[in-house]
């Protein structure tokens, strides 16, 4: 029997949820980084024999991957992460309640604890998506900022406690999130990444920007991350989805 024909019947009547926003200029972005521009080289609405487009983009662009290299000196590269590294268990901590009355909020141990009383141990190797429900707020650009009259940033994010017992206690292999940012905006806007730097600091990659987190099962889906092989590359868009 071929590896297909074992496959194939795992597959038959699940669920495949696309877990990425598809990038356009003036989307929302990290302030300091430049829009993106694109170019019809080629152009069959004007005629040519095919379409082609020329993308410039920053390499943290809409649903992107982060590998250890974007925020440590020597760290992998997106092209040392291997292949078999794509394909992981998928939990998801919830905390948009919290979020919905509290744009600041970030999750408590207590969420972990609970959501393993729940189902069981996070098993080690797996990917953490922090559900905010921040992605519906994509693409407009302030309501994913929601900066007050001082500009100061008011997103959710994690918290060091979580990714402390996730990374040290649980070994997952990589983190995931719906908002721009790892750290919390009213971190980030005093200039704060200290928790992304913890994450990439421990070897492992994450996720930002994710979408439709809300369609997925807790405990028991299958997540695919996926992203082109610029070498040296210190980060890129992403595609990501479940099975479940």
């Amino acid at each position: 029997m071929s590896l297909w024909e074992e496959v194939a019947p795992l597959l038959r009547n699940r669920t495949f949820t696309d877990l990425t926003h598809a990038f356009h200029p003036g989307q929302p972005h990290f302030p300091a980084f430049p829009d993106e521009t694109r170019e019809a080289l080629f152009d069959m609405e004007k005629g040519d024999g095919f379409t082609a487009h020329r993308y410039s983009i920053v390499g943290q662009w809409g649903t992107h991957v982060d590998p250890p290299s974007h925020f440590v000196r020597g760290g992998r590269t997106l092209d040392q992460i291997p292949v078999e590294d794509m394909m992981l268990p998928l939990v998801v901590l919830d905390i948009s309640p919290q979020v919905r009355s509290n744009a600041d909020a970030t999750p408590a141990l207590e969420d972990v604890r609970q959501w393993e009383a729940r189902n069981g141990v996070i098993p080690a190797g797996a990917f953490v998506a922090l559900r905010t429900g921040w992605s519906n707020r994509w693409p407009d650009a302030s309501a994913m900022a929601n900066k007050d009259d001082d500009g100061v940033s008011h997103t959710p994010g994690w918290s060091k406690e979580v990714l402390q017992y996730l990374i040290e206690e649980r070994s997952v292999s990589a983190v995931g999130h719906e908002q721009t940012d790892t750290d919390p905006g009213m971190a980030t806007s005093r200039q704060d990444f200290s928790l992304e730097t913890y994450v990439l600091a421990q070897d492992k990659w994450q996720i930002e920007l994710l979408a439709n987190l809300d369609g997925l099962p807790e405990s028991g889906a299958m997540m695919i991350a996926t992203w082109a092989k610029p070498l040296e590359g210190s980060g890129f868009p992403a595609r990501v989805f479940a099975i479940h």
